[in-house]
């Protein structure tokens, strides 16, 4: 008997390079709208990126407002900054990274005054309706584009997640182009996450389900050959639309079979050290597949055959080349460090493995049980 599951994903994903130069033109066909507000960072907007997007929308006589001071782990502050920004507007468009994208999808909800932020938090407890949204992912990692979830930072070391259907966007669009010269080093924190993502997903205890494998897969193979690509050559659009087409796909599949251990115990360094999302997840990734690899054995032997050629004929020996292969890509991408490398304090371990204990909603999907114990001599391992 087949596998029972349900999969959700965004209704309308447009991808190609210069897409978004054609924004203002497919708002008009899809919504009523007079008015827009994008919500971005203070980067992006010095860098021009927004630039064609902008113009589009003015020439199909769209009234943009710009709302460009989020910053990364977005605060409670800001979400509720930017939705007084957002009462009159008809559409909210999130442009940018994770953070940006996250925020948009919360402040398209209170932007209707309907619900709390606070009365959000947690999974399904948003009971309002929201506002049309649309995403313009600027970096190939968080797969924020396509998923129901947005983080936001709750406290001195806390973040809080909202998990809903609500959030999917209405829309999606994949422009490459708006990835060119972007930085080596986010290049690869944020494609690190994406290949996280569809590991996980792959791996995922409770809701793993035959589309999820796929996606994961897909995604697995475009980001294992594109990533070190487009780290050595940052402008070439074909290997950034195949960074950019992973880490969708990869989002696709952990919005319906969620992330796990490596998300859990990376959550904490980027609290405590407000160290990037990307980044976080390569320094924990190689301790935790080793960890995994008693229950994920079989999962990490298919996913070896995806990214290798001649591999040994015993599954055991396939899944550990997989990890060693997942080892080899950080070190090409300049990502296999240590925690103490980007200034982790070895006193602060018991810390994070205690604040890593309450990820509680990521932690049930690691294919094997993570306690106090098993997360502190993790940290101490990537330490």
């Amino acid at each position: 008997m087949a596998q029972q599951f349900s999969f959700q994903t965004v209704g309308d994903i447009r991808c190609g390079a210069y897409c978004s130069q054609q924004l203002g033109e497919i708002l008009k066909q899809k919504f009523s709208v007079t008015q827009v507000l994008i919500i971005t960072d203070s980067i992006l907007l010095k860098l021009g990126k927004l630039d064609d997007a902008i113009s589009s929308l003015n020439a199909t006589g769209i009234k943009v407002n710009v709302f460009g001071e989020v910053k990364a782990d977005p605060p409670e502050a800001v979400m509720l900054k930017a939705t007084e920004q957002a009462l009159e507007a008809d559409v909210i468009i999130g442009f940018g990274g994770g953070s940006s994208m996250d925020t948009a999808k919360l402040v398209a909800v209170l932007a209707m005054e309907q619900q709390a932020l606070p009365a959000m938090y947690g999974v399904d407890n948003i009971r309002s309706k929201r506002k049309p949204l649309v995403q313009i992912p600027t970096t190939a990692g968080t797969g924020s584009e396509v998923t129901p979830i947005a983080v936001v930072t709750t406290g001195e070391f806390t973040k809080s997640g909202v998990v809903s259907p609500v959030l999917y966007a209405d829309l999606v669009m994949l422009d490459a182009t708006l990835l060119l010269g972007m930085p080596a080093s986010i290049t690869a924190e944020t494609g690190i996450d994406a290949m996280v993502h569809a590991i996980e997903a792959y791996t995922s205890k409770l809701k793993k389900n035959p589309l999820s494998d796929n996606l994961a897969r897909q995604a697995l193979q475009l980001l294992s050959k594109a990533l070190p690509l487009a780290y050595i050559n940052g402008n070439d659009p074909s290997y950034r639309q195949d960074t950019m087409l992973g880490a969708m796909l990869a989002g696709q599949a952990f919005a319906n079979a969620p992330v796990a251990g490596v998300h859990a115990l990376a959550y904490p360094l980027g609290g405590i050290y407000h160290l990037a999302h990307g980044l976080t997840n390569a320094l924990m990734l190689p301790h935790i597949l080793r960890f995994n690899l008693s229950a994920a054995v079989n999962d990490y032997a298919e996913l070896a055959s995806l990214l290798l050629t001649d591999l040994p004929a015993d599954t055991l020996s396939r899944a550990e080349c997989f990890i060693t292969k997942m080892q080899s890509l950080a070190l090409e991408v300049g990502l296999d460090k240590k925690l103490r490398d980007y200034g982790v304090k070895q006193d602060d371990l018991p810390l994070l493995a205690t604040e890593a204990m309450k990820q509680t909603r990521l932690l049930q999907n690691n294919p094997k049980p993570i306690s106090y114990e098993d997360a502190l001599s993790l940290y101490q391992s990537a330490w």
